[in-house]
């Protein structure tokens, strides 16, 4: 891989929480390329430039955060994924919507925005309880199949002129929702007092991101790639939101991609009061010492002995001849591919649901990415099951592959072979 050049990344030298400058490196993963930049056939002999995949503590919130920041046009404009091709995650979805329905009161003719709307997956749940529901994303080609779908989407990053030209024409929101999407800005003050501007009395802002106690606990660490900015925990966001005009008023754990956090906050001084949840958590993480630059060396060592664990299995297999093949191309298999060192010489091909990624090949390696079918057509050994967060639901799928002498490997949160 090459050394990206200055003009696509650059390196921030405070919190982007708190704004401090006492900052720790903590952790160290292999550099890699974008994890959503798949390749076409004819780009192969492009360039593609790693970058480098360092996590920083800061010693004042004690908010973990990378300071490489990649250019977002280059994440974001061509992105691939899309939330509507997982089952599992559309129940997730819907059920998300109904709940956010019933527990904020929202009510026929009410506008609910999302930051960060994908294929619109999530506003199409919102509609069908009767609200207005308006898209934001820098995707083109994903913003423009939403609102060809009838969600209609502004192909745009959400920044505060945007959230007050929104209120201006169509009034205050009920609720913002940013779905694995408040970990994307570097901007993340003004992403939160954009949100504050657009949203009414009463309203909510409801956002999932990736848990760093789940990410500590269950060695997630493959959801670190450089899309994810921000390694979100409770107690940072609880100081992080007052100084935005805003407050934390409920935090959840929630099971998607492995372990999430869904946070609700609202304008200073709104109704509703701040739950439990928020210092129950708050104090899991304190006595996870997750303030502390050791939680994370002993986090680094757990992943080596994984990678060495892998590893092994993997090219065990291969001197035996086996064949192994990948399912599922989501953006953490580029991170756990590349510390791993997974190239080629380990995985034949990677099978994914999605359109968007087929006839593709992966950031980097370069390997193949075919439909689901292959696994049945090019008859692979032993499957490597990248979108381990899905393995249950991908293993029923495909237990004919199982029943045929198939075996599947699932990686994290513990090794196993089935």
């Amino acid at each position: 891989m090459n050394a990206p050049p200055a003009s696509v990344v650059r390196r921030r030298r405070d919190c982007r929480l708190c704004g401090g400058g006492a900052l720790d490196l903590v952790l160290s993963l292999a550099p890699t390329p974008p994890a959503n930049a798949f390749v076409a056939q004819k780009d192969l002999h492009a360039r593609q430039d790693a970058f480098p995949l360092d996590l920083h503590l800061c010693r004042d919130c004690g908010h973990l955060q990378l300071l490489d920041v990649v250019d977002p046009d280059l994440l974001f404009r061509h992105y691939v994924y899309v939330s509507g091709t997982s089952p599992v995650f559309l129940a997730h979805l819907r059920a998300y919507a109904e709940d956010a329905v019933a527990r904020y009161g929202l009510k026929p003719g009410d506008l609910v925005v999302e930051v960060g709307s994908n294929d619109g997956s999530l506003l199409r749940f919102f509609r069908e309880k009767g609200m207005r529901v308006l898209g934001v994303d820098p995707a083109q080609e994903i913003a423009r199949a939403a609102n060809q779908a009838g969600v209609e989407t502004l192909e745009a990053f959400f920044e505060p002129e945007l959230a007050a030209r929104i209120r201006e024409e169509r009034g205050p929101a009920a609720l913002v929702a940013a779905n694995n999407v408040f970990a994307h800005a570097d901007g993340l003050r003004e992403m939160a007092e954009g949100v504050r501007s657009l949203l009414g009395p009463g309203g909510v802002f409801v956002f999932e991101v990736s848990y760093l106690l789940d990410v500590c606990e269950q060695l997630l660490f493959d959801t670190i790639y450089h899309e994810h900015l921000a390694y979100h925990a409770v107690g940072p966001l609880r100081a992080f939101f007052p100084r935005c005009g805003m407050e934390l008023i409920d935090a959840r754990r929630v099971p998607t991609h492995g372990g999430s956090l869904r946070g609700v906050a609202q304008p200073a001084g709104g109704p509703r009061p701040v739950s439990p949840g928020v210092g129950d958590l708050a104090a899991l993480e304190e006595a996870a010492g997750l303030r502390r630059p050791e939680a994370y060396r002993d986090f680094g060592a757990r992943v080596g002995r994984r990678k060495e664990e892998l590893g092994e299995l993997l090219r065990g297999l291969r001197r035996q001849g086996k064949r192994i093949a990948g399912f599922g191309a989501p953006a953490k298999a580029t991170t756990l591919m590349y510390h791993f060192g997974l190239g080629p010489e380990v995985i034949d091909f990677v099978v994914d649901d999605s359109p968007w990624k087929q006839g593709l090949f992966t950031p980097g390696h370069h390997i193949p990415v075919l439909p689901a079918q292959a696994i049945y057509e090019r008859r692979p050994d032993y499957v490597l099951v990248l979108a381990w967060n899905f393995a249950g639901p991908i293993m029923a799928k495909h237990k004919a592959f199982a029943e045929a002498g198939g075996r599947f490997i699932v990686p994290l949160p513990d090794l196993r072979v089935i």
